[in-house]
């Protein structure tokens, strides 16, 4: 198999997140209309597979060495698609369960957290490469996409199965951690941005 091949394999890999992201918002939807097992073990599947193509685009391209600065930009954008697909889902999903008004604000707080800081750190990535400086993900912000999809999945096996599986305490403080790395990384990537930030200001 030639590097153009296997460039495509992967690359086909990290955009397959999308598909699954969106099949297991269609099936998480349809669950909660037609109260079927199956749908809820098909969304948690579809979401597994999701998460894992995140895992295996990266060292196949390591292993293959065809890593790419295309494949560098993708596989944040389809992480971003994950987050803004997955987590207002799974708020939809919490909200419209009576005992989980209070649970449902915590994640509204969570998703908005999610996406501004995507957003603040594309900003600065953007004012980074007019500078010419290295824009890939640092450590916090690959410890932060590791954690978040199974954390995801864990989170949606206990809203469909709730109250019979996991515990509420436990789901919160997952939660909270994933709040602490976001602000943790907010904070990291404006630090090491704020010399490319002053420059661009002067």
């Amino acid at each position: 198999m030639d590097a153009k091949a296997k460039r495509l394999i992967v690359n086909a890999v990290t955009f397959g997140r999308v598909p699954f992201v969106v099949l297991f918002m269609a099936l998480a939807v349809a669950h909660v209309y037609c109260q079927s097992w199956w749908l809820a073990v098909a969304a948690t599947a579809a979401l597994a597979v999701a998460a894992l193509t995140d895992l295996y685009d990266g060292k196949m391209a390591r292993k293959w060495n065809v890593v790419s600065k295309f494949g560098a930009m993708a596989d944040p954008l389809m992480d971003k698609v994950f987050y803004l697909v997955v987590f207002p889902t799974l708020l939809w999903l919490l909200g419209r369960q009576p005992d989980e008004s209070a649970h449902a604000l915590v994640m509204l707080v969570f998703t908005v957290l999610y996406i501004l800081r995507d957003q603040w750190v594309t900003f600065l990535r953007s004012v980074g490469a007019l500078f010419d400086a290295d824009c890939g993900a640092n450590w916090l912000g690959k410890l932060r996409t590791a954690v978040s999809f199974p954390v995801a999945c864990v989170i949606y096996v206990y809203v469909s199965l709730h109250p019979f599986f996991l515990p509420r305490v436990l789901i919160y403080a997952l939660e909270a951690m994933l709040i602490a790395i976001n602000l943790w990384s907010i904070a990291v990537y404006t630090r090491q941005y704020m010399p490319y930030l002053k420059r661009s200001l002067e």
